[in-house]
């Protein structure tokens, strides 16, 4: 159907727009972000790995225009956070970082639509929440 096509085709470009904001963010407060869409086919992905002096932290990042359905972290329910966590644990069973501590963030980012073909939408407000959630 043309109208799903499309609506997964904008889905993908706002998500695609708050990590790259976010990448971004990160790397202006002294993160190393070490992979992008970072991903264990049966859980799925990570959406940002970065690491501060001995942290390594396990991003999830939600884009949104506005907080009228709830704010974005919100949108990240038990599911989605257990599989976050088994990618994190395939991750770390493929990558040695022993000696590091280990965060789950998420990083909210809104924006605001701009009207021009060139720069369809802008940052508004960039929330990092730190310890987000836990291993559980």
């Amino acid at each position: 159907m043309i109208g799903d096509t499309g609506t997964k085709t904008n889905k993908r470009s706002v998500g695609r727009f708050g990590e790259d904001a976010a990448f971004t963010f990160l790397n202006e407060r002294g993160y190393k972000v070490l992979f992008r869409n970072f991903r264990f086919s049966r859980y799925g992905e990570i959406d940002l790995i970065a690491a501060k002096r001995d942290v390594i932290c396990f991003i999830e990042v939600k884009t949104r225009s506005n907080a009228a359905f709830g704010t974005p972290a919100e949108s990240v329910g038990r599911d989605k956070r257990r599989n976050i966590i088994a990618v994190a644990n395939h991750f770390l069973r493929v990558f040695d970082f022993g000696g590091h501590k280990l965060r789950f963030d998420i990083i909210e980012v809104y924006f605001e639509k701009t009207g021009t073909p060139d720069t369809p939408r802008k940052v508004k407000e960039i929330r990092h929440i730190e310890n987000a959630f836990g291993a559980e």
